[in-house]
């Protein structure tokens, strides 16, 4: 009776050594199949270690890497890199009611003697230097009308700067310190290279925070003045989202191997991320006509205008209190002539659509505008307009702009 439960026993016994052997047989393949949980991995080649890195590294931390390439950018241009304080002293006219015989017996005869009739206002704003002889480029809207302009560098010097030539029109200036021959001077590359998306620096001294540096990347190329709100300008603009302040004026917008791309110009006060910058070849060329003549002459016709498409037209035309009917075609609206202007004495009137221009198809304000501004001064261009249902060529010959406004 007691063998069989024995025999039992001895078979129960054999199925746990049994389950436990497999257990540890499996254990045993499991480590060799994952080395690194059970003993330290290989020692790795100095190419293996570069391959691993290039591997696991994501595109933003390959392109900052362990020294980040802005630092690099700002090494490069930093100490070209100035601030601007200017001094303007307004005169204010004392109301001629202070002196009123009734004012003054009530408040005194000394009253109006204590009015200030001068106020100081002060500015600030950034530049770069262009060249190791001093010549320092900036906003226009920085140094305009200053009485008195301050240009201190990074290392803490300061100079009085001479202001060599103003350009309201794309509102650019050259300034002028002596601080010898061995200045440092800023790399300027080329806009015409720059894309959407590439990296974007600006440096200035925002809200007087000196040498601040932003990072963002290039938005959009070629964003008019118009669209930008200030139509006094002929300009097209870089626009950025690296972080542009007022003191940012007129300091440089950086590519990622830190050159000039940009002059760092106007913001958007309605808007967050929304910069814009002088492109550099356009400045190129502008510094060396105020260092040369002290100003730059831009023709124009005379002309403000708008750009008309078929379906904005035809919108016109359907509105039943539009005072006048639009013709249903591509060009540029004008919707007034200025009094003694090229455009007055060629006969161009309001209503009238710019079609051509020298046998060019226009299409667009921007592009009108850009075709005068490359024309030179008493440059008779043939413009071909559409009045009503008739079309007509008018010759109209481009004289200097003598304001911006």
């Amino acid at each position: 009776m007691r063998f069989p439960k024995l025999s039992r026993s001895l078979r129960q016994l054999s199925s746990h050594v049994l389950a436990i052997a497999l257990g540890v047989m499996l254990t045993v393949s499991t480590l060799q199949v994952l080395p690194s949980q059970a003993e330290p991995a290989p020692p790795m080649t100095a190419g293996d270690t570069s391959k691993v890195i290039a591997q696991r590294q994501s595109p933003t931390t390959a392109a900052i890497g362990s020294t980040s390439f802005v630092t690099a950018a700002v090494n490069r241009v930093g100490t070209a890199v100035v601030r601007i304080d200017t001094e303007r002293t307004i005169t204010r006219r004392v109301d001629p009611s202070f002196e009123d015989p009734f004012f003054r017996r009530f408040f005194g005869d000394g009253f109006s003697q204590q009015m200030p009739s001068e106020q100081q206002l002060r500015g600030l704003g950034s530049g770069f230097i262009l060249d190791k002889s001093g010549l320092v480029l900036t906003n226009a809207h920085v140094v305009d009308k200053a009485d008195k302009v301050t240009v201190r560098l990074k290392d803490g010097r300061t100079f009085e700067g001479k202001v060599q030539g103003i350009d309201e029109v794309t509102d650019l200036a050259v300034v002028k310190i002596n601080a010898g021959n061995d200045l440092p001077v800023a790399p300027l590359g080329s806009s015409n290279n720059v894309q959407v998306g590439d990296w974007a620096i600006a440096v200035g001294n925002p809200l007087g925070f000196d040498n601040t540096v932003t990072l963002g990347i290039v938005s959009t190329l070629k964003r008019s003045s118009a669209q930008v709100g200030i139509s006094d300008k002929r300009l097209d603009f870089i626009q950025t989202d690296a972080a542009i302040n007022p003191g940012n004026s007129g300091g440089p917008l950086l590519n990622g191997q830190g050159e000039v791309i940009g002059i760092n110009t106007a913001i958007r006060p309605d808007a967050m991320g929304i910069g814009f910058a002088i492109p550099i070849d356009k400045a190129k060329a502008i510094a060396v006509q105020l260092q040369r003549d002290g100003k730059v002459a831009h023709p124009y016709l005379g002309v403000q205008m708008l750009t008309l498409t078929p379906d904005l037209a035809k919108e016109n035309n359907t509105d039943p209190n539009s005072p006048i009917q639009i013709p249903e075609v591509n060009g540029v609206f004008v919707m007034r002539v200025v009094p003694n202007s090229p455009a007055a004495s060629a006969g161009i009137r309001r209503g009238d659509v710019i079609l051509q221009v020298d046998g060019k198809a226009i299409t667009s304000a921007e592009q009108l505008q850009n075709f005068v501004e490359d024309s030179r001064l008493g440059q008779v261009l043939q413009v071909k307009v559409q009045r009503g249902n008739q079309t007509q060529q008018l010759s109209v010959r481009t004289a200097e702009l003598q304001n911006a406004s």
